[in-house]
């Protein structure tokens, strides 16, 4: 029996790790200094979704998880990117971000497509399926 729990821990640990390296790949958290790099440049490979929020805001947290569970069945077409408004002024100046939760999908460098509020699942699918297609 003790081959065989070693096998089964071992397969686990297997699991457990393809599993970490898929979220680091569907959810990244960006900032001022690196959102150039980050959302900028990737988004010429494959679109990039930015989720800015804050830990104060409700809709925000509300959103999160319908992003989050959309970026895990299209991983490997898309990417998700957080970004905190109260720590990164600079890029929510620059895009403008006047009201949270907003979201804006980048594609070859640019916002290709945008929403603010937390809207009903089918409609965020609606969107990000609309901006995979084209």
């Amino acid at each position: 029996m003790d081959g065989l729990e070693e096998i089964r821990k071992g397969k686990i640990e297997e699991i457990e790790k393809k599993m970490k390296n898929r979220q680091t790949k569907i959810k990244i958290e960006v900032n001022d200094s690196n959102f150039e790099e980050k959302v900028i440049r990737q988004s010429k490979e494959m679109p990039v979704i930015v989720d800015f929020w804050a830990e104060w805001c409700m809709p925000c947290l509300i959103l999160g998880p319908i992003l989050e569970k959309i970026a895990d069945e299209y991983a490997g077409k898309l990417l998700l990117s957080k970004l905190d408004v109260d720590k990164n002024p600079k890029t929510t100046q620059r895009y403008g971000i006047m009201s949270i939760p907003a979201v804006k999908i980048f594609r070859n460098g640019k916002v290709a497509d945008e929403f603010i509020g937390a809207l009903p699942e089918s409609q965020v699918r609606n969107c990000i399926n609309k901006n995979l297609n084209d």
